[in-house]
């Protein structure tokens, strides 16, 4: 895994000419409808494919019960993805939804099964809150499928506002995240 850069490390923009700090963020992604391997596949490859975006770690894939779900609605598949970036937190969350959107998301009632979640929980220390994006992840410090992944993969992650995703992991019931030694999201 490679060291979280400092957000005063800069990217010079090739076709500007413009700097721009590169970022760490954390991206939940999820699916708990039809080939959810395949789909978390799809999301990380379509991330990889992503100009501006480095995948620095991928947690291994965990299933959960649905939280807030209609009853009778399957289990979830979930990973966390740490990315280093120098896209914009809107245009990172408008890729995220594209993404989503590329294998049949749909979105209706919450807590509706998904197809596939690609949820931007963190970006830096960046706090937002517009009609359109809430950083950090408004629930993210209560979902043991966010912080167990996460905590795999950045012992050091923190949520901005929060706290350190070892400490928040303490307060949140994880008994139902399990680990699926059998499945494996590949680079």
């Amino acid at each position: 895994m490679t060291e979280a850069p400092t957000p005063y490390v800069l990217d010079a923009d090739t076709m500007t000419g413009g700097m721009r700090p590169i970022r760490q963020a954390v991206l939940a992604i999820g699916s708990n409808l039809g080939g959810r391997l395949e789909r978390l596949q799809g999301a990380v490859s379509a991330l990889e494919d992503t100009p501006e975006v480095t995948i620095v770690a991928i947690s291994s894939v965990y299933e959960t019960e649905p939280v807030g779900a209609p009853e009778g609605s399957g289990k979830f598949l979930n990973a966390v993805v740490l990315i280093d970036t120098t896209l914009t937190v809107h245009t990172l969350l408008d890729r995220a939804l594209a993404i989503e959107d590329a294998f049949g998301r749909e979105r209706s009632e919450p807590g509706a099964p998904r197809s596939l979640d690609v949820d931007v929980i963190v970006v830096g220390d960046r706090i937002a809150s517009d009609e359109h994006l809430v950083l950090p992840h408004p629930r993210a410090h209560e979902r043991g499928f966010v912080l167990v992944p996460w905590l795999e993969i950045d012992p050091e992650g923190e949520i901005p506002g929060k706290g350190f995703v070892a400490d928040l992991i303490a307060d949140v019931d994880t008994g139902g995240v399990v680990k699926r030694e059998d499945l494996e999201i590949l680079l």
